[in-house]
């Protein structure tokens, strides 16, 4: 019988120990010990069917045995070496992600997270374009390092008193809270068309590349009209700016393809990704055009990037992922998923929008004068907690449910999931 110290004793040794930037969810947090593909254990015994992905990242499930095999056979032959030898693990992953990578890209530097990969994809594009400015979009997330913290248009994670100069925002296009108050499509895509204006006057004229998410995930699961893409690509065609697409939370099958701009049918220029890229296994990477990538020639590195065993897991997880078609039933599952939702829509008014693709789904949570619900946001993930289902919130007040489940769940997993939902969306009063 395993002894686990339980979630008090965590608390305690948290408060003492970590930084307290360590935040966490739920009133009474359990102690999770143990995962299989969809489900979660407690300290107590108690499974948890899991429909946040350790927030989008165990694509392919929790201890998936092909991809811990590949880890635990590469750890008892070869666990680090540094990039300043050659391994062949590195390269065998970096010649599938330009075969899975859509347009273009062809060249990877592997690093161990998804801030480090769009720290390395600004550096590249300003290695590129000889320009230091960048956009972003408000709302958008990418990464908790001082520049990514400063291309990040979401105030509760703009921790830094001093950010980066030379960062200008776009509005998102938040269709349900449209930041122009316009209306899709008689808008024209103003939000799209603003990047003009900002390039012309809030810039030098002199912006290296402009950051986007697909999906922004941290920013309440904001998903753009198809078109919106092929507009703003379009704009910074015109003026030499580079298209640079954070994948991180998008990324491998999470909204039906295997990376969310195939939506939209427009090719980066730089991709970030990390997350669900090795289902658990620290990585991150950015991938460019050759043309791009070879101008960084200087000296670099990172002592962990791309390592045996992290490129190991990285080459199991694209294979799990390309042969079980998740990707594809990521797709299927989604509808069922938001078809689902939409039901309990027109039975709970609390309901104010519901967006994503795939298995990445928002549900927005308003009063009838569509102020955010936050309180009932957190009543709703502890009383489905207690239910045994874990399901995620995001968005700048916190109060939209975020759905990003396993791409191994099933059909059954998600009735399960609407029904408990449905239960307990009952039992608020607004």
């Amino acid at each position: 019988m395993n002894h686990y110290i339980g979630p008090e004793e965590i608390l305690r040794k948290k408060r003492e120990y970590l930084i307290p930037c360590a935040y966490h969810f739920y009133n009474q947090p359990m102690q999770l010990v143990r995962g299989s593909m969809q489900y979660l254990y407690d300290s107590a015994g108690k499974e948890y069917l899991d429909c946040f992905a350790g927030v989008s990242v165990v694509n392919c499930g929790h201890c998936n045995p092909e991809i811990t095999k590949a880890i635990c056979d590469q750890v008892n032959t070869l666990q680090h070496t540094c990039t300043i030898y050659l391994t062949e693990n590195i390269v065998n992953l970096a010649e599938q992600l330009a075969r899975l990578t859509p347009g273009r890209l062809q060249k990877t530097f592997f690093c161990s997270s998804g801030s480090e990969a769009n720290e390395g994809a600004a550096l590249l594009a300003s290695l590129y374009t000889g320009s230091s400015e960048f956009i972003s979009l408000r709302q958008g997330l990418h990464g908790r390092t001082k520049l990514g913290m400063s291309l990040t248009g979401l105030s509760m994670w703009r921790t830094d008193n001093t950010p980066v100069g030379g960062i200008n925002f776009a509005p998102n296009a938040y269709c349900y809270r449209c930041p122009l108050n316009k209306k899709y499509p008689e808008c024209d895509l103003a939000c799209a068309n603003e990047i003009e204006t900002i390039i012309k006057t809030a810039t030098s004229g002199k912006v290296a590349a402009m950051f986007v998410e697909p999906i922004q995930g941290n920013g309440g699961m904001i998903t753009p009209p198809l078109d919106y893409f092929k507009r703003v690509k379009s704009i910074l065609d015109a003026y030499g700016i580079l298209l640079i697409v954070d994948e991180v939370q998008t990324g491998f099958g999470r909204t039906g393809t295997f990376f969310a701009m195939e939506h939209y049918d427009v090719e980066a220029d730089i991709m970030t990704m990390a997350k669900a890229l090795a289902n658990g296994t620290p990585v991150g990477a950015f991938t460019a055009r050759a043309e791009i990538a070879d101008v960084y020639t200087r000296p670099g590195a990172s002592t962990l990037g791309g390592n045996p065993v992290t490129a190991a897991a990285s080459l199991a997880t694209l294979h799990y992922l390309t042969k079980h078609d998740l990707p594809g039933k990521a797709a299927v599952l989604g509808k069922i998923l938001k078809d689902g939702l939409i039901v309990l829509q027109q039975k709970h008014p609390i309901i104010g929008d519901i967006r994503g693709l795939g298995l990445m789904i928002g549900v927005e949570l308003v009063y009838s004068d569509k102020t955010p619900a936050i309180k009932e946001t957190d009543f709703i993930l502890e009383e489905m907690k207690n239910r045994g289902i874990l399901v995620g919130k995001n968005g700048p007040n916190r109060n939209v449910l975020a759905f990003q489940p396993p791409l191994v769940i099933t059909a059954e997993d998600l009735h399960r999931l609407l029904n408990n939902l449905d239960d307990v969306l009952s039992l608020i009063e607004i």
